[in-house]
């Protein structure tokens, strides 16, 4: 059995249109709120006007964050994760790249994450992220 001891961390950062299977990724090296401008930055140059659903976390709601004009942020209830359809592909990523999985160092598990990410269909992530609504 193998076994590696050590942690290190890096963190996607995306966004996903569930009808459309578009996708934005970036993988960044903390969760906090310099980052999360980093990322709202790069993703409004490529969507100039779109709603982003968050959660709660304090980077999400910090004073400092940074809203590109174009960029409307909606806030999920706390305690709902599951109402994110971003959530559905973080957990279809990890399980299709570093489940019982041991990497020797870790740029080689983001370059195998990397790459994952950038052949993700649309096709797949429509099929992973929507959510039939419940009426």
């Amino acid at each position: 059995m193998l076994v590696k001891l050590g942690f290190e961390n890096f963190y996607l950062y995306s966004a996903v249109n569930p009808d459309s299977g578009e996708h934005f990724t970036l993988l960044l090296p903390k969760v906090n709120t310099d980052c999360m401008n980093i990322f709202l930055q790069e993703f409004s140059k490529k969507h100039p006007e779109a709603v982003i659903i968050m959660d709660g976390a304090g980077w999400h709601k910090s004073q400092n964050l940074k809203i590109p004009e174009g960029i409307e942020i909606n806030h999920l209830p706390p305690y709902s994760p599951e109402l994110n359809p971003v959530e559905r592909l973080w957990a279809y990523i990890k399980s299709h790249t570093i489940k019982n999985k041991v990497f020797e160092k870790l740029s080689d598990l983001e370059d195998t994450v990397c790459e994952f990410v950038k052949n993700l269909s649309n096709d797949v992530i429509k099929s992973v992220c929507k959510q039939n609504s419940i009426v």
